[in-house]
């Protein structure tokens, strides 16, 4: 079975989906509610440092999910690829973080918070979610005075691993132990700004935390799976589609899909830089066997319209470049049929097929020479939309559904 996030959608159908929705938003209500997160002055007791519910319930919420999923990614069961993850913008991050906890601070609430308030039919936190509705307004309002702010510092899909350079286990593993931490200096904060008899705390949260700190350490012993490791857990399925050709597509597919004003084509060439320099398709990128694991995060972030085609000079090269895209959860990506190779024979005109074809060639090499390098110059590299359409082929290209970004945190 291929790694997921689970595709409720097509379990139960477009509106049994939302039965799943519905049970995990009471659920998550009624969590804050009973931990007290309906009520103002304890959750602006935590800036105080009387009562620091708000911080152990949300950060131990954080934690807790943040073991389970790189858990479950170590053993196979969610694709961490999938899983979207926020981009960063830096300094609007931090400015606007400031900007909601003065909020926070003022109104006793912060968004998410100030929902479970109104739920609960408190007056507060009804004058606090229309106050936010009207920040949203004015937000959308106002937005085009700072918008080179609000677009700068942008880093990405960037995580605490790839800052600090270490692998997710390791973080998992630091990330749990400065939570412990927190914790524990919460509860002496508490002790001493709110007076709390720690006695009386019940002993079991002791075990959690350290159940917890066992499920990070066992998810750094097991490490997250290699591209070959995510390659076996979806090969089966990936190898019939190899066999019944429903990823390798024709030219002329690949060249009407090039004009085609509705898709983002993405062309990647695997072959030596020697060939590419010869010829290549319009737009190609140059993108040997080496060079895609530094193209991934682009390739994952690709818009849902995208298309990514592998070309090379026959099929070889270009499968096992596709097979690691697959593998990596890239969606939406093909090989070219024959490559360009194939491609040559299709859309270039007689006298070069017949002048220019090697009399022997190895397997993925040039089948053709080249008088000179002139890349995408050759008329052939992008051959136009009528002299495509009078081929006949089977269309094979069906973009794949993007996960989109989720809700979720205090906002």
């Amino acid at each position: 079975m291929a790694p997921f996030p689970l595709p409720l959608a097509e379990i139960m159908g477009h509106w049994g989906q939302y039965i799943i929705y519905l049970v995990i938003g009471i659920a998550f209500g009624f969590a804050l509610e009973m931990s007290g997160f309906a009520n103002a002055p304890l959750l602006a007791a935590q800036f105080y440092f009387k009562n620091m519910t708000v911080l152990k319930v949300m950060f131990g919420a954080i934690v807790t999910a943040m073991v389970l999923v790189f858990l479950s990614a170590a053993v196979g069961l969610l694709d961490y690829n999938l899983v979207y993850v926020n981009e960063t913008y830096l300094w609007p991050g931090i400015i606007g973080g400031l900007i909601m906890g003065m909020g926070f601070i003022i109104g006793g609430y912060c968004p998410g918070t100030s929902v479970v308030g109104a739920a609960v039919g408190k007056i507060d936190g009804i004058l606090f979610v229309l106050g936010v509705l009207f920040g949203i307004f004015a937000f959308g309002e106002t937005v085009g005075f700072y918008e080179a702010f609000w677009h700068s510092s942008y880093l990405g899909r960037f995580t605490i691993p790839e800052w600090l350079g270490l692998p997710y286990g390791v973080v998992v593993v630091l990330i749990v132990l400065m939570a412990l931490f927190m914790f524990w200096g919460a509860e002496q904060l508490e002790k001493i700004f709110g007076g709390r008899d720690l006695s009386k705390e019940p002993k079991w949260r002791i075990y959690a935390g350290g159940g917890l700190l066992g499920l990070a350490l066992l998810t750094a012993f097991i490490g997250q799976p290699t591209t070959e490791q995510k390659w076996s857990r979806i090969e089966a399925t990936e190898t019939a589609r190899l066999t019944n050709r429903e990823v390798q597509i024709h030219p002329a597919e690949l060249a009407l899909t090039m004009t085609d004003d509705t898709l983002r084509t993405i062309i990647l060439d695997v072959r030596p830089e020697a060939d590419y320099n010869l010829f290549h398709l319009q737009e190609a990128q140059h993108a040997p066997l080496e060079a895609l694991p530094d193209m991934l995060e682009e390739l994952r972030a690709a818009p849902e319209n995208s298309v990514v085609v592998v070309v090379g000079n026959d099929e070889a090269a270009a499968t096992e470049a596709w097979k690691f895209l697959r593998a990596e959860s890239v969606r939406s990506a093909y090989i070219l049929e024959g490559g360009l190779n194939n491609w040559l024979r299709t859309f270039g005109d007689e006298a070069f097929v017949t002048d220019n074809a090697l009399v022997a060639t190895a397997d993925d090499r040039p089948a053709f020479a080249f008088p000179a390098a002139l890349g995408a110059k050759y008329p052939f590299a992008a051959p136009n939309e009528t002299l495509a359409r009078s081929f006949t082929f089977t269309p094979k290209i069906v973009l794949e559904v993007k996960r989109g970004p989720g809700g979720g945190g205090c906002g």
